[in-house]
């Protein structure tokens, strides 16, 4: 149990570090200033109180009672961060265990968590534009101030909001509590994997929502206009909602190469015999292996329990006649899983190359969440990812059991034989996957003339040396390189270059603002950094620019907003040297991640 809860913890971190919650940051993070916008100003107000004496129609019960209200206000806005993280760690952890399970037994739309989420949080978006709006949207609660939406339990309101919208990549940690609750195995252990999942991915989250309260209560540009940071943070409530909606943040996802692919795998392999779904020795045996060769996995088990299929003449199912002599594919995928939209453009190009030639590809759609039960969502995401193969719907688990399988994306290379010959768990070896490939066509086929091999670009960090996440601010700067100025320490000082960084290093030069969580810049601010990566990622908000200079080259990005990660290192392979950068002032520094 012990090693079960660190895994999950584990899985928790690296799920809330992940390129799929770039999306709900701004959320997080303005929503969480929002009330911290106030707080300052409010605990003013509550000083200048006690020392004006009677004002005019005043009493001193009536300025007991506003001093009341302004400590209420004060210790809601402070909590704000942590109701609404807390909202969103509860509502995804028991949608994501129970959800699918409940609405198995209600007569209700699949969906119905998912759109009910995206309806609150529009609302609750356009609560925070329009006062009258929230105060129409408060008046059914009136008579039972713990329902209040917008008053003191508005944040959590907002993060079980999130959470019911809220999909992060399917790491192996969150396949097994996925699995265990749409299948109804749920026990001690998943509870346990459970909590600790979601303690691990609530602790990134209320990084940026304090980093947001601890922004509005420093910058005065925050505190002087409280009512527009709070429109604001309304507009992204909204905005998200509707790229939800429209699935814009599937396209900004997949955008990004996934940095935290590496650890994933790594989890993926120190947690296989903890949380392992009883895949047969010869199919776990090939998939801890990944050998780059052929290897013998057994005969392949059956497709089977399919609810409906897609791509096929007539949407009929694919017969064993049908596959006899072929070499098949079987993906495992989900269409909101953004791992496996990545990996998609792989298989497509594959399917679209060989089948020609004897290629069948079976896409098992096997849902994470209860919205990924709902056919017509599914042919949407086909669509959308202009899938052209066979789509296998298999929403009670049975092919997914059968093959014991516990990961999106997974990939099972069937010979002509119907013996599984190789295993690919996760993201990455596409090159090798396809060699396999035209190996067992050419096998199957030897007087075949193939086609020349696939040209899609592989995003998936593969250096083994990458530089790991660095923290800028003085809680966490643990490669931090020295300098003048001694350690970094919360606080104003002045910085200068030491003469050498080691690797994986920074250094810090002019003046800088040290908080436990960010630097911010002032006058001559500048980073160094010694890295190894194929893609270096400044997470860093405020309104300026940030110069970056690598290998001689030099480039100016433009900053604006809420803390965000630029790319200001970008290459098709792994590189290593010193990255200078030079921030004007008035900018917040966090992290650089690397791809």
């Amino acid at each position: 149990m012990p090693a079960l809860v660190l895994i999950g913890f584990l899985g928790g971190v690296i799920t809330g570090i992940s390129p799929c919650v770039l999306p709900v940051l701004p959320v997080v993070f303005l929503s969480g200033s929002g009330g911290a916008a106030t707080a300052s100003g409010t605990a003013g107000a509550s000083g200048a109180s006690g020392t004006g004496g009677n004002k005019a129609g005043g009493t001193k019960a009536a300025r007991e009672r506003a001093r009341l209200e302004r400590m209420r206000k004060l210790r809601r806005d402070r909590l704000r961060p942590y109701l609404i993280v807390a909202g969103l760690a509860l509502s995804f952890s028991l949608i994501t265990l129970l959800g699918t399970l409940v609405l198995s037994v209600l007569p209700l739309p699949k969906d119905i968590i998912r759109w009910a989420g995206l309806v609150v949080l529009v609302l609750l978006g356009i609560g925070m534009l329009f006062p009258r709006v929230e105060a129409l949207l408060e008046r059914p609660f009136a008579r039972i101030p713990q329902l209040r939406v917008t008053g003191d339990h508005g944040g959590f309101v907002l993060g079980l909001a999130l959470g019911a919208v809220y999909v992060p990549c399917a790491g192996p940690v969150l396949a097994a509590i996925t699995v265990a609750g749409a299948t109804g195995k749920i026990g001690a252990h998943t509870i346990a994997l459970t909590l600790a999942f979601g303690l691990g991915t609530t602790l990134p989250l209320l990084f940026f929502a304090l980093a947001g309260r601890r922004i509005a209560e420093r910058v005065r540009a925050f505190r002087d206009r409280q009512r527009k940071v709070r429109a604001l943070a309304g507009v992204m409530v909204v905005a998200l909602a509707v790229a939800l909606t429209f699935n814009v943040t599937d396209a900004l996802q997949r955008a990004i190469p996934d940095y935290t692919n590496t650890l994933n795998t790594a989890l993926d392999h120190a947690g296989a015999g903890l949380i392992s779904s009883g895949q047969s020795q010869d199919l776990q045996a090939c998939a801890e292996e990944a050998a780059a060769t052929l290897q013998n996995c057994g005969t392949q088990p059956k497709i089977d329990g399919i609810q409906q299929w897609l791509n096929t003449p007539g949407d009929a199912a694919l017969t064993p006649a049908q596959l006899k002599g072929k070499v098949v594919l079987v993906d495992f995928w989900a269409y909101s899983c953004i791992n496996c939209q990545r990996a998609i453009t792989h298989v497509e190009a594959w399917y679209q190359n060989y089948a020609a030639d004897g290629l069948v590809v079976i896409g098992v759609h096997t849902p994470e969440y209860a919205f990924e039960h709902v056919a017509s969502n599914v042919q949407a995401g086909v669509a959308r990812l202009h899938i052209t193969y066979p789509v296998a719907l298999d929403n009670n688990y049975t092919t997914w059991n059968d093959f014991g399988n516990e990961s999106w994306p997974a990939e099972y290379l069937v010979d002509s034989t119907g013996e599984v010959r190789h295993v690919s768990i996760g993201e990455g070896d596409y090159s090798q996957t396809e060699s396999l490939i035209r190996q067992l066509l050419t096998a199957a086929h030897p007087t075949v003339a193939l086609p020349a091999a696939t040209d899609v670009r592989d995003t998936t960090p593969t250096n083994q040396n990458q530089t790991p996440e660095t923290y800028l601010g003085a809680e966490r700067a643990d490669s931090f390189a020295g300098s003048s100025a001694g350690s970094l320490t919360d606080g104003t000082s002045k910085y200068s270059y030491p003469p050498s960084l080691p690797t994986s290093a920074f250094a810090l030069t002019g003046n800088w603002n040290v908080a436990d969580e960010s630097i911010t810049s002032g006058a001559g601010a500048g980073i160094e950094l010694n890295f190894d990566a194929d893609y270096v990622y400044l997470d860093v908000g405020g309104t300026g620019t940030v110069t970056a200079t690598v290998d001689g080259k030099t480039t100016v990005y433009n900053v604006s907003g809420a803390p965000d990660i630029y790319t200001v290192v970008g290459g098709s392979t792994p590189q290593s040297g010193t990255l200078t950068l030079t921030l004007s002032p008035g900018l917040s520094a966090y992290s650089f991640t690397f791809g």
